[in-house]
């Protein structure tokens, strides 16, 4: 599956992909680290790249994510990555989003370019009704890419997730089919 819009492509990461996504990674490492829990030191290898991508396969594979590198339209540089997570089937047909960008494409419009092309598929080929994010109140940048890209503000989570070492609260934010028909 590989969607094209705008400036952006988003697709399946393949084990071609792992330097990218490896050099991605340590370039963000400080950058990122306020925003996501505490890794172990092998997430940020070549090899632990390769087991991420292996496991985003399984996990495709078995419905239980759909994972896609972000790159580039013209030189297909791969410049981030958003991932629909936590899918749950039956009555609540739902999935969690979460995504990173290269410090240095922020507050281009590419990120909400990347959301609006996975919730497109959540809706239309992984057939799920709702797409939900969880976001730290001082995480600005973020909150404005879900607002840009439909999401409506839904509550907030107290303690949600551990972030960096610390059980952060999250504003919660979610869309539906019915919502991204009505204007997406």
């Amino acid at each position: 599956m590989t969607s094209e819009h705008g400036n952006i492509t988003i697709r399946p990461l393949t084990k071609e992909d792992a330097e990218a996504l490896w050099k991605l990674r340590l370039r963000n490492q400080s950058f990122l680290q306020p925003y996501e829990p505490i890794r172990p030191a092998s997430h940020f290898t070549l090899q632990g790249c390769l087991e991420q991508i292996e496991s985003a396969r399984r996990d495709w594979e078995e419905d239980k994510a759909y994972a896609f590198g972000i790159f580039l339209a013209g030189t297909h540089e791969q410049i981030g990555r958003v991932a629909l997570s936590n899918v749950v089937r039956g009555a609540w047909q739902n999935a969690t989003i979460g995504y990173f960008l290269d410090q240095q494409h922020n507050g281009k419009g590419l990120m909400t370019e990347a959301v609006r092309q996975a919730v497109a598929f959540a809706f239309e080929e992984a057939g799920l009704h709702r797409v939900q994010a969880a976001v730290m109140p001082r995480n600005v940048g973020s909150i404005r890419v879900l607002e840009k890209a439909g999401f409506r503000y839904e509550g907030m989570s107290l303690r949600y997730l551990q972030i960096n070492g610390i059980w952060e609260d999250h504003n919660i934010y979610a869309i539906t089919r019915e919502e991204m028909r009505d204007g997406f």
